[in-house]
Formats: C-alpha cells, sequence, structure tokens
C-alpha cells in the first residue's frame, strides 16, 4: 500500500472510531435512572422552575432549593430543565429510564415476551401487566 493510501485508510478508521467514541460520549451525558426508583440530583444554585419532557416517563420533584429528586416512572427517554430564578438555565439534560436488569427475568414465548421482576419473587413487570389486561 502506497503511503497516501495508508494516511487515507488511518484517516478513514479515525474518523469511524471517532464518530462511534462521540455517540458513546453522547449516551454517557444522560442522565439514567431505573423505572420505579429515585435519583438525587444536588446542584450549585437553587433552582425556581423544574421542566420536565414527558412527565409519564419520569419525575422531578424539589426537594429543597439545590436538591431535585429524578423518579423513572416508564420506559423511555425525555429531558428536564432546570432554571434558576432569573429564568437562566442550570440544567439542560436527557433523562432516560430503564429497568434494572440484574433483577429481571425475560420469557420468550414465539412472538411474545414477558419480563418478570425477581425481588424476591418473580412477577410480571407492573407495566407489563397493566398494558396486558388493557389490551382486547
Amino acid at each position: 500500500m502506497s503511503s497516501s493510501g495508508k494516511t487515507i485508510f488511518f484517516a478513514g478508521m479515525i474518523a469511524v472510531f471517532g464518530i462511534s467514541g462521540v455517540s458513546a460520549a453522547a449516551d454517557d451525558d444522560m442522565l439514567r435512572v431505573y423505572m420505579d426508583h429515585a435519583r438525587v440530583l444536588k446542584l450549585d444554585r437553587p433552582v425556581s422552575k423544574v421542566i420536565v419532557g414527558n412527565a409519564k416517563v419520569a419525575d422531578a420533584t424539589v426537594a429543597d432549593a439545590k436538591t431535585i429528586v429524578l423518579t423513572g416512572r416508564s420506559f423511555g427517554t425525555t429531558n428536564l430543565v432546570l432554571l434558576d430564578a432569573d429564568g437562566n438555565a442550570i440544567l439542560d439534560e436527557r433523562i432516560l429510564v430503564s429497568i434494572d436488569e440484574g433483577n429481571t427475568v425475560r420469557v420468550y414465548r414465539q412472538t411474545e415476551r414477558s419480563v418478570l421482576s425477581c425481588t424476591p419473587n418473580c412477577e410480571q413487570h407492573a407495566q407489563q401487566a397493566a398494558t396486558a389486561t388493557a389490551s382486547p
């Protein structure tokens, strides 16, 4: 391979791995919380307004002026915006709500899938059970 061919090859490799590194870093920028679990966010400045993009996915409660409690309600992503008294953004982050995989069992039956939460006894996950009873 000529030196110009090697340069193009390595430039391509850097571009490919650089892009994948950026997307992985972007995923790390998300606030992550498990469904039906709470996470405490400590702030440097007092918060005046709390905005959650989709309250069905996550909920944010003001514990005190510098402490927010973030609770995962259902699977999915949304965002959280915290504003100070002047309307300046203190925080503007995406939130990922997922299930705690450490205590789950997945059961596959042909085209159906069930997720069981096993803490300590295995039961169908509450969100799935509600969906199953609502279906005709």
